[in-house]
Order: C-alpha cells, then sequence, then structure tokens
C-alpha cells in the first residue's frame, strides 16, 4: 500500500483545490441576494435562436464536420505510429520499416494541416454570411421600434449592440462551436484509443476526469457573471462617447474639458476592472487544469517508472517502453484539447453574454405596428381629421385633451401655442410615431390605424427644425438612394424651391461631399436642401415643424417664396412660433395645455382677441422693438 502514497499525494493537493473553489462558489451563491442583471435567458434558449441562424448552412456544417472527423482520425492516429517507432527502435531495429512508419507520421501530418487549412476558410465565410444577417436582422428590428422606444435606449447600447456583440456572436460560429466539437470528439476519440492500448492506465488517468469537470462547472458561473460586466461596462463607455463627442462643443462653450475627462476616466477604470476580473477567473482555471494534466503526467511516469519499464504491471496490465510513450502523446491530447476548451468555453461565455444583450432588443415588441387587416394606400387627397385624441407619453400626464379639427385636402393649416401646448405632439400622431390612448384621426375618411405605416408615412413629407443630412452627398442625401431620380428633375426641384443658387455655385453640385450632420452647410442651406428633399418625393401632406426657426432673414424670404409654392401641391401643416410665416394660413388652430382654445384664419383670430391676438401683439411689438 505505501507503494501508493505518492499518488494519494497527489489526489490529496487536487482534492484540496477543490475544496477552496467549492467554498468560493457557495461563497458566491449566499452573497447574490438580487439579479445582477435585467436577462438572464438560459443556454438551451441561447442556442437554439442562434441556431436559427446556422440552418440555412446546414450542408455547409456538414462538410466542415465530415473534414474535422478526418483531421481527428490523424491526430488519434500519429501517438500510435510513435508507439510503433519506440518499440521497433528498442526491440528490433528495422530501417526499412522504421521508414514506413516516419513515412507514415509524416503523410498524417500533411493531411491534418490540409484539413486545418480548408476548415478554416470554410467556417469563416459561413461565419461571415451568419454574421451579415443577424446584423441585418437587429437592424431592422431597431428600425421597426417606435419613436418612445428609440427614446429611451442610448445609441451607444444599440452601436454596441449591432457592432460589438454581434462580433462575439460571429467568433463562435466560425471558432468556438466548432473547435468546441472538434476537441469534443477529440477527447473521446482519445479516451477510446487509451481504454484500447492500456485501460488500467486509462482507468488512472479518468480519476482526474470528475475534478475536471467541477472546475468546469464552477468556472462557468463565474466566466458568465464576469463576461456580463465587461458587456455592460463596454456599452456604458461607448453610450457616454456617443453621447459626448455629439456634443462636444457644449463641453468646449463651458469649459468642462476636465470634468467630462474624469468622467470618462470613471468609467474607462470601471472597464478595465472588469477587464482585469474576467482575465483572473481564466487564469485561476487554466492553471487548474493543467495542474490536472501535470498530475496525470506524474502518475503516469511514476507507474511506469517503479521498476523497469520493460515488463512493468499495473492492475494486471504489462506495460511497455512503446505503451508508456503512447500514452504520454494520449494524455497530452487529452488535456490539451480540455485546456483549448477552456479558452473556447470563455468565448462562449463571452458569445452567450452578447446574445443575450442582443435578445434583449429582439424581445423588446414594437409598440407602433400595422392592425391586423390594415392595407397599402397607394395615394391620398390630404383631408385631415383629429376626432376627440387624447394622448400621454407616461400614464396619466396627457399631453392633448380631446383635440378635435378638421384640415380641408389642399388646406393649410397651422398650430400656434407656448412650449409645451401639443403641437409637435398632434403631428408625431398624424404619422403613427406614437400611438393614441383615446380617439379617431382620419385621412380622407379613414382611420389611419387601418393603413400599413409605411404606406402612410409614404404620404407624408417632413421638414424639421433641425435638418437631418447623412454624410455623403446633396445627390444622395435628396433621393436618399432610391432609384428613378434623373438630374434634370432634382434640378426642377431645387429651382421651386430657390436652393438652386447656392447649390449651382459649389464646385461639385450636386455630387458635393455632405459631412457628418451636413455641418459644412449653415441651417438655411441645410433646410433648402430639406425642402427639395421634400418635394422631389411628391408627397400628399407636408408638415412643416419650426422649419424656420434657425435661419436668417434672408433665407427665410427664400422659404417663404417657397412655401406660397408648396401651398399648391397639397395639404399643408405648419408649426411656427413665427407668426408672420403662417398669416396666410387658411387655419390657424391655437393650442394650450393640450387642448384646443381657438380656430380660425389671421383676420377672424385678431378680430376675436383672445390668445391669439395676445400671442400676435406680443411678438409684433418685440420685433418692432428689437428692429427699433
Amino acid at each position: 500500500m505505501r507503494e501508493y502514497f505518492p499518488l494519494l499525494f497527489v489526489g490529496a493537493v487536487v482534492g484540496v483545490f477543490s475544496l477552496i473553489f467549492l467554498l468560493a462558489w457557495l461563497r458566491e451563491r449566499r452573497a447574490k441576494t438580487a439579479p445582477d442583471f435585467d436577462r438572464h435567458i438560459p443556454d438551451g434558449e441561447i442556442v437554439r435562436r442562434l441556431m436559427h441562424y446556422a440552418v440555412p448552412y446546414k450542408r455547409q456544417f456538414a462538410l466542415v464536420l465530415a473534414i474535422m472527423l478526418l483531421s481527428i482520425v490523424t491526430d488519434l492516429a500519429s501517438p500510435l505510429i510513435i508507439g510503433r517507432v519506440e518499440d521497433l527502435i528498442k526491440i528490433s531495429f528495422q530501417p526499412p520499416a522504421l521508414l514506413r512508419w516516419v513515412a507514415l507520421y509524416a503523410f498524417t501530418l500533411a493531411v491534418n494541416m490540409v484539413c486545418t487549412y480548408f476548415q478554416s476558410i470554410l467556417l469563416q465565410r459561413i461565419g461571415q454570411k451568419i454574421l451579415s444577417a443577424l446584423r441585418q436582422d437587429l437592424f431592422t428590428h431597431i428600425e421597426s421600434l417606435s419613436h418612445d422606444q428609440l427614446n429611451k435606449i442610448p445609441v451607444g447600447k444599440l452601436v454596441t449592440r449591432v457592432s460589438n456583440d454581434t462580433n462575439a456572436i460571429s467568433m463562435m460560429f466560425t471558432n468556438v462551436l466548432v473547435n468546441m466539437a472538434r476537441n469534443a470528439f477529440l477527447v473521446l476519440g482519445v479516451l477510446g484509443a487509451m481504454l484500447l492500448l492500456n485501460y488500467a492506465l486509462t482507468l488512472m488517468i479518468l480519476c482526474f476526469v470528475p475534478f475536471l469537470v467541477l472546475f468546469t462547472v464552477i468556472f462557468r458561473k463565474f466566466t458568465r457573471k464576469v463576461h456580463r460586466v465587461v458587456k455592460d461596462r463596454t456599452t456604458d463607455i461607448n453610450t457616454f462617447l456617443s453621447e459626448n463627442l455629439s456634443g462636444i462643443k457644449i463641453t468646449q462653450i463651458f469649459n468642462q474639458e476636465e470634468r467630462k475627462l474624469q468622467d470618462f476616466l470613471t468609467r474607462s477604470n470601471a472597464l478595465k476592472k472588469a477587464k482585469q476580473n474576467q482575465i483572473f477567473v481564466f487564469g485561476i482555471f487554466r492553471p487548474m487544469v493543467y495542474m490536472l494534466y501535470v498530475s496525470s503526467i506524474l502518475c503516469l511516469f511514476y507507474l511506469g517508472g517503479k521498476g523497469y519499464i520493460q515488463d512493468t504491471v499495473f492492475l494486471g496490465q504489462a506495460m511497455t517502453s512503446g505503451t508508456i510513450v503512447s500514452f504520454y502523446m494520449y494524455i497530452s491530447k487529452f488535456f490539451n484539447p480540455i485546456q483549448t476548451l477552456a479558452e473556447q468555453f470563455n468565448m462562449l461565455q463571452s458569445a452567450f453574454a452578447s446574445a443575450e444583450k442582443i435578445f434583449d432588443i429582439f424581445d423588446l415588441e414594437p409598440e407602433v405596428v400595422d392592425d391586423p387587416g390594415a392595407v397599402e394606400v397607394d395615394a391620398i387627397r390630404g383631408e385631415i381629421e383629429f376626432q376627440d385624441v387624447w394622448f400621454a407619453y407616461e400614464p396619466g400626464e396627457w399631453v392633448l385633451k380631446g383635440v378635435s379639427f378638421h384640415v380641408d385636402a389642399r388646406q393649410t393649416a397651422a398650430f400656434v401655442g407656448a412650449t409645451g401646448s401639443g403641437k409637435t405632439t398632434i403631428l408625431s400622431l398624424l404619422c403613427r410615431n406614437y400611438d393614441i390612448q383615446k380617439g379617431r384621426i382620419l385621412i380622407d375618411g379613414r382611420d389611419i390605424r387601418t393603413i400599413k405605416i409605411s404606406s402612410l408615412r409614404r404620404q407624408f413629407g417632413q421638414m424639421l427644425q433641425d435638418v437631418f443630412l447623412f454624410s455623403g452627398t446633396i445627390r444622395s442625401n435628396l433621393v436618399l438612394r432610391e432609384e428613378g431620380f434623373t438630374d434634370p428633375e432634382i434640378w426642377e426641384a431645387c429651382r421651386y424651391v430657390n436652393a438652386d443658387a447656392f447649390i449651382g455655385k459649389l464646385d461639385k453640385g450636386l455630387d458635393e461631399e455632405v459631412r457628418e450632420r451636413g455641418g459644412n452647410f449653415s441651417a438655411g442651406q441645410r433646410q433648402l436642401l430639406s425642402f427639395v428633399r421634400t418635394i422631389l418625393h411628391k408627397p400628399a401632406v407636408m408638415i412643416l415643424d419650426e422649419a424656420t426657426a434657425n435661419i436668417d432673414t434672408e433665407t427665410e424670404l427664400l422659404i417663404q417664396d417657397s412655401l406660397e409654392k408648396l401651398r399648391s401641391i397639397g395639404t399643408m401643416l405648419i408649426v411656427a412660433h413665427r407668426l408672420s410665416t403662417i398669416q396666410h394660413a387658411d387655419q390657424i388652430i391655437v393650442l394650450s395645455h393640450g387642448q384646443i382654445v381657438e380656430s380660425g384664419n389671421h383676420q377672424e383670430l385678431l378680430a376675436k382677441k383672445g390668445r391669439y391676438y395676445q400671442l400676435y401683439t406680443l411678438q409684433f411689438n418685440r420685433e418692432k422693438l428689437l428692429g427699433a
């Protein structure tokens, strides 16, 4: 019995480490009194949803599996070949036979390398296609969310989901899953080969497997947690950068660079700490697996070296030097894949953490959707009616209270009132950016909820106070990359709204570069481009929300002239604080605290000497004072 004390000592050391890990895991479970994260999707559910993207490429994956199995066969054959070479050298040195075995070994290596190359190429192609499909679906889903939902999600968070998190999932398909499968098959193949070669030594190796399983289970609990923290901290960084780079001018104006730097450092240090914890967890697990590998090697060498290697017996099984060499290589091939599995398991947990974040977005049900039976509408006349409409962004906080009005087709209606009275909300509801809680909104006598959203919005052209231009060219911003617009049509629209003058002076005309958000154009020029874009798409209803608020007097005169022309195209809805812009409107609706207090044309409302008269007199006196 004394001769097995070294083996028992090795077992005791492994047992002590196992006990330490168990205690750490139990302590972590007791300390966890509340959920650390928003969602915890089971691994099976994550795999099921991700496999939806892999199913279209099942034939390619089958080919990869076939190549992988061929590679595994060559891996399993090489230790047997080396063991045979060892016996030939020691027992009966025969150069011809030795050369044949060496040549066979070289052939297995060559086949293995070729298989690895083609496997990598196929996986990269499949992975990129899956990544593209996943990103496209995610981006499409984000586009389907309502304005309210998008307002609640930081832009940086969405950017992280579409870029960083999808990359982690792509890595899972191109590297992790197949290699994990390969290593799992390899471990099973090695185990089978060892059992055939010497079952007694194999049983000794298997004594370490329960500890390996224990370490892996505990590691899984810790690594998923740290990966979630890393994902959250990365999202915090991206959100902070997205917001503060957009508002960096304000930071500079108020001399807040140092404070913003400290805020950034706080988030950066939080990410650094999360990354360090991630490295720490993995830095413990990998050496533990390596400890089991070294322990099994020590036990093998101890048993093989108890006497002469030749004819040494263990549990009734004889061992030769060739057996020891083959087992040494098989142990390496048994534990190396497991150590690689540890790294891949680390990447798999990262991918699962990313998948949880992505599916969190996918599971957001769009709040504004097509009603059952909604139909396409090719064209509308532009008759608009609100019937006792109530709306609140937050439950109970009514922004509109029983609003009712009627605008005939091709009429111009203007909405005026103090900030927060509900003017812009009316325009948003008309386009179904939000859904109302009570009442009805009609277009040409048809409830807008019976019309498909895409078809409804196609009838509107919107010109907002803050014009958004995409990076590209003037042409791409006007046509929005739709086909079918010719240069003569584009220039005609430019002339119609007086934008041709400044575009014609540009070096490249319609192909002039537009920088991010149109920063190389003035507010007035961006507004004129917005008018051109709207006219070009021939909307039945035009919406102007403070379209003349941020422009100079000269550009305002151009836009005023454009507005007179636009009135003949279709129904026009205007929100404007400058009452001079709306004096010629067919109908002016005055709002206060979400209710209509007055309506009529300019002259009628002045004659009433009510709320509109007060606003007009106040604004007229202010402009007169500024002019003086």
